[in-house]
């Protein structure tokens, strides 16, 4: 049962269409905010918070011109409303090289 406010993991959803969706999300709206140009690429990790609606917590790949990065994300969602706002966009970190 999930706690009002509290973290839950989405294991195994990563690769959903809905978090698959939410993290383009975040990244397109960044990208207008900041004026950027970065490409989606995958969401690593995801979990979800019940607050009024639910608060993703996205941890996503993204490629900055040559480099690909790491950035956590977080992503407010009232669907009752179709209210959906990027609250937080911060990178973390370059990716590990992929052999």
């Amino acid at each position: 049962m999930a706690t009002v406010g509290g973290l839950r993991d989405m294991q195994g959803t990563s690769n959903s269409l809905e978090i698959e969706d939410l993290g383009r999300f975040a990244v397109d709206q960044h990208n207008k905010k900041q004026n950027a140009m970065l490409q989606y690429g995958k969401v690593l990790t995801a979990k979800q918070q019940v607050v009024a609606g639910t608060m993703y917590h996205l941890t996503l790949e993204a490629q900055d011109g040559d480099k690909k990065k790491v950035y956590e994300a977080k992503v407010w969602e009232k669907p009752w409303l179709k209210f959906k706002e990027l609250t937080e966009f911060k990178e973390v970190g370059e990716a590990a090289a992929s052999s």
